[in-house]
C-alpha cells in the first residue's frame, strides 16, 4: 500500500487542529483568572501548533520508512 506525502501532511494538519484546540482550552483553563487569558491561550496554541506540526510530520515520515511491525513489506528499489 503506497501512502503519499500528501496523506501524511493531511493527517498532520487534522491532528494538529484537534490537539491545538485541546491545548487552547487547557491554557484558557490555567489562565482563567488572568485578564489576558484568551490572548495567552491563543499564543500558546499557535506556538504549539506550528512546532508540533513540524515534529509530527517528520515523525510520521520516519515511521513510514520503517519496517518495524510490518510483515511482508515489499522492498522498494
Amino acid at each position: 500500500m503506497e501512502q503519499s506525502k500528501k496523506r501524511h501532511f493531511a493527517k498532520t494538519i487534522t491532528w494538529r487542529i484537534i490537539a491545538s484546540l485541546t491545548t487552547f482550552l487547557l491554557a484558557l483553563f490555567f489562565f482563567k483568572d488572568d485578564p489576558y487569558a484568551k490572548e495567552k491561550a491563543t499564543g500558546v496554541a499557535i506556538a504549539e501548533f506550528l512546532i508540533k506540526m513540524i515534529l509530527y510530520y517528520f515523525h510520521e515520515r520516519l515511521w513510514y520508512k520503517s519496517n518495524f511491525g510490518i510483515k511482508n513489506r515489499k522492498s522498494e528499489k
